[in-house]
């Protein structure tokens, strides 16, 4: 986006990677949505740019934190979210939602519950593992594209959680009581909904768009945009296939924030 004339920040979330915070890896609706309202911040402290035009693009956990971003911060005219996930939903529910029940969700709360006390008497932080190494030949599909981007000199950072040891075990428990998609359909700036139609999480992104427009006055200005082919990972760096619609960003952008 910088190439094509925006000023442009990208940011590592709080506790990971190049951004500063402790304890490390840990993961917080609330604090990952402070995030992007923080860079908008910063952003608006420089004189360049114009405080009409700000936009904000978040990739997969993030996309769904963006949609979060847009329906607070009124400062933002215009969201991309590409490849998205809904983290509250699948802490809550599981992958596909195969996991929606009281019961499951009782364990998995009990299950962190106790890991708290462990972490706090080991003095210590417990991961959670990252992408599984190696790759056992039954692993489902969206296993393997995690691990052709985060286990391969394509994606693989010392730093990055899911090339690692992966988030702390604790670290997701408040998402699972946290519908970050709640008053999506408030949300007045123009949003584009990005997603590979091969992704196994396009049923997220489909969802989280068909949320947004349902009984909504401002459903004219979303996009659900769906890339043929591409799978969950392509939206992260093209796949080598140049997945990702940068003319299409572009224009939306420029449409969008005058």
């Amino acid at each position: 986006m910088a190439e094509r004339g925006f000023l442009t920040i990208a940011f590592d979330p709080s506790f990971t990677g190049e951004s500063g915070g402790q304890p490390r890896y840990m993961a917080s609706p609330d604090i990952n949505t402070e995030d992007f309202m923080a860079a908008v911040d910063f952003l608006l402290l420089n004189e360049k740019v114009d405080p009409e035009r700000i936009g904000i693009i978040g990739i997969c956990g993030w996309g769904g934190m963006a949609i979060n971003t847009a329906a607070l911060d009124t400062r933002i005219k215009a969201t991309v979210a590409s490849t998205m996930y809904d983290m509250t939903r699948v802490n809550a529910k599981g992958y596909f939602d195969s996991e929606d029940s009281e019961e499951a969700r009782y364990a998995k709360k009990a299950a962190m519950c106790a890991q708290r006390l462990a972490d706090l008497k080991a003095g210590e932080y417990k991961l959670g593992g990252g992408v599984v190494d190696p790759l056992p030949e039954d692993a489902p599909f969206f296993v393997k594209d995690y691990y052709d981007y985060y286990k391969t000199p394509r994606g693989y950072h010392p730093r990055s959680l899911n090339s690692n040891g992966g988030w702390n075990v604790i670290g997701c428990l408040s998402f699972i009581n946290q519908p970050i998609l709640k008053y999506s359909n408030e949300i007045r700036s123009a949003v584009m909904v990005l997603h590979g139609d091969a992704a196994h999480s396009c049923y997220l992104g489909k969802d989280a768009y068909a949320d947004m427009v349902k009984d909504s006055q401002y459903a004219n200005n979303k996009e659900l945009v769906l890339i043929p082919g591409a799978v969950h990972t392509d939206l992260y760096d093209g796949g080598g296939k140049d997945a990702i619609p940068f003319d299409r960003i572009e224009v939306f952008f420029e449409k969008n924030m005058r």
